[in-house]
């Protein structure tokens, strides 16, 4: 608290009870463990059934707009269904994750008692029914207690500001049925009711539960460090927001109805590139923050011993060219549906291909951020014609200033290289790079950016090639990793199958004009999310299990932007068709 990106208070996801923890739960034996979220919201009930009754708990964290200092909390809500259950309410805190034990005091705000737990810069106090007490000798505090059918109990932990001045209580059921009518407002805003309605609208729920208001920024995901290997050391800090999701999260926003929502995404996006273009960098923190500084936390012992934890993200000053592709497409996309321009927001991009103009040549780091050597990457280099076909377009189709004539010279220059070099004929597929033949799932959004025709024959090459190699059941792998270090990428370990490069294949199965068989795909896909409908980055097939960070933005984003290719909605590849020879 009290931001996606701040140090965690409750750490044990990374760590160990002791590194903090709150839970309310059954005293005795439970028998079944079910959990949903209300109907369009992210209010969230967990249903625990025991051998002397069942209790409901709900929990919600309020949604608070557009105030950097807006109210941060947690509320939570118990209550009896049948019988009588014995309860246990720990809390444990631990700030900075986890290497801060805070002094804990009680005390009394507005006449309610409350808890306040302060260590240097972070403070919260709890309010609530039967308050927990320290555990003697333990870093504790616990209570427990009983509860009856038809009982209610409620408490809130809310971050403070300043600690000798707690936040003023609230009412805890005011604020779930607060919250849940702010979600049901928001999602019923969603237009859409084609195949898995559910799905597409939870999806869209989740990115805006991911939007951090004040800026309209969206973090990747919330976590850090849940490994993609599990058991293994790749694991990474996603609390930030990408320069790649750009256009797939106007896509997705606007396609169904969240037209607010990408707006302030594009507010962001342009507050966060402004400055030299030199200095684009490929992520940024949720204000626009530039320095996301890597570090490694070794008191923590990693999800399930995966190690290490880290927070930050070194790639924050990766030379990845096709962020310029990005950046411009999503630009291009909102001129395209009525979002406005400025002369302000043009003049930047501008700049943008100013700079492009000197750096397009340069290897880079790619999509997937590798840390391994720089290489021409064949989805760079897409992306590249990419800012240089938006930037044409900007001019000829919108009357903006610019040298029309040297970026289409450019533009042309970049497609004829990627054909000549980012092919392999052998293989019958796009490489993954530059005189190499290993393969890359990115390249199957080829015919989505315009770059080719789904029905392109080197497109249906690349697609049977990245099923041969790449593609496991239903899901597809970013690219191939063994148990040694790559060559690429520069790390050890396998990982598991990405879920977007899953619904990737999908979107151009789909292009191709295999619909029905895209559409199969899709329907097992959907299938993966979990018991509340949430995904994570990628899957393990191996264990049949979800690892990565999560929820992840990426994964969510493709799922809605394959429902828009499949079912309805302005894709990538509707509006450039046609435009490419």
């Amino acid at each position: 608290m009290p931001r996606f990106d701040s140090p965690s208070c409750f750490s044990r996801l990374l760590g160990t009870e002791d590194d903090g923890h709150w839970r309310i739960t059954p005293t005795g034996e439970v028998r079944s463990v079910t959990r949903s979220y209300r109907d369009g919201s992210l209010v969230l009930e967990t249903v625990f059934e025991t051998v002397d009754g069942v209790v409901r708990l709900i929990d919600t964290m309020p949604p608070e707009q557009d105030h950097w200092d807006a109210d941060t909390r947690v509320v939570r809500v118990l209550e009896g269904v049948s019988g009588q259950v014995e309860m246990t309410f720990r809390w444990v805190l631990r700030f900075a994750y986890g290497d801060s034990v805070p002094w804990v005091r009680r005390g009394e705000r507005d006449g309610q008692e409350c808890v306040v737990a302060l260590a240097g810069p972070s403070a919260v106090a709890l309010y609530g029914d039967r308050l927990p007490y320290r555990v003697p000798g333990v870093r504790a505090h616990e209570a427990v207690f009983t509860v009856s059918a038809g009982e209610r109990l409620s408490w809130v932990m809310e971050f403070a500001y300043s600690p000798d001045e707690p936040p003023a209580p609230v009412d805890p059921v005011a604020e779930v049925a607060r919250s849940e009518a702010f979600w049901l407002d928001w999602s019923s805003r969603i237009a859409y009711d084609g195949p898995h309605a559910d799905a597409v609208r939870r999806s869209l729920i989740t990115l805006k539960g991911l939007s951090y208001a004040p800026t309209g920024g969206i973090v990747a995901a919330p976590t850090t460090s849940l490994p993609e290997t599990l058991g293994g050391g790749r694991n990474w800090d996603y609390r930030y927001c990408w320069l790649r999701d750009a256009t797939f999260t106007l896509l997705a926003l606007d396609n169904f109805g969240c037209t607010d929502e990408a707006l302030a995404w594009r507010k962001w996006l342009l507050r966060a590139v402004a400055g030299d273009p030199a200095d684009l960098q490929i992520m940024y923190g949720l204000g626009g923050e530039r320095h996301l500084v890597e570090w490694e936390v070794d008191w923590l012992s990693g999800y399930q011993g995966a190690r290490p934890v880290r927070i930050g993200n070194a790639a924050y000053r990766q030379l990845q060219l096709d962020v310029y592709g990005e950046v411009m497409d999503a630009l291009h996309l909102a001129r395209e549906r009525g979002l406005g321009e400025t002369p302000d927001s043009w003049a930047m991009q501008r700049g943008m291909m100013r700079h492009l103009e000197t750096v397009w040549q340069m290897p880079d780091k790619g999509l997937w951020e590798v840390r391994g050597p720089d290489r021409h990457f064949t989805h760079s280099r897409v992306m590249l014609w990419v800012a240089f076909d938006r930037a044409v377009r900007a001019v000829e189709e919108f009357g903006l200033p610019g040298p029309v004539d040297r970026w289409r010279e450019l533009r042309d220059e970049v497609r004829d290289e990627v054909l000549a070099k980012g092919w392999n004929a052998s293989l019958g597929s796009f490489t993954q790079y530059y005189g190499g033949t290993e393969l890359d799932a990115a390249t199957l959004l080829i015919p989505a950016v315009g770059f080719l025709p789904g029905d392109d024959p080197r497109v249906l090459g690349t697609l049977e090639a990245v099923a041969r190699v790449l593609k496991r059941g239903d899901l597809v792998d970013r690219y191939e990793t063994g148990p040694g270090e790559s060559e690429v990428d520069g790390l050890a370990g396998v990982e598991g199958s990405f879920l977007a490069c899953s619904f990737w294949y999908v979107d151009a199965l789909a292009l191709a004009g295999r619909r029905e068989e895209a559409q199969a795909m899709f329907d097992r896909l959907v299938g993966l999310a979990n018991d509340v409908g949430l995904l994570a980055e990628e899957y393990d097939s191996s264990s049949g299990r979800m690892t990565g960070n999560f929820p992840q933005a990426f994964s969510h984003l493709a799922l809605v932007n394959s429902a828009a290719v499949l079912f309805g909605g302005h894709t990538r590849e509707e509006r450039d068709r046609g435009g490419v020879a």
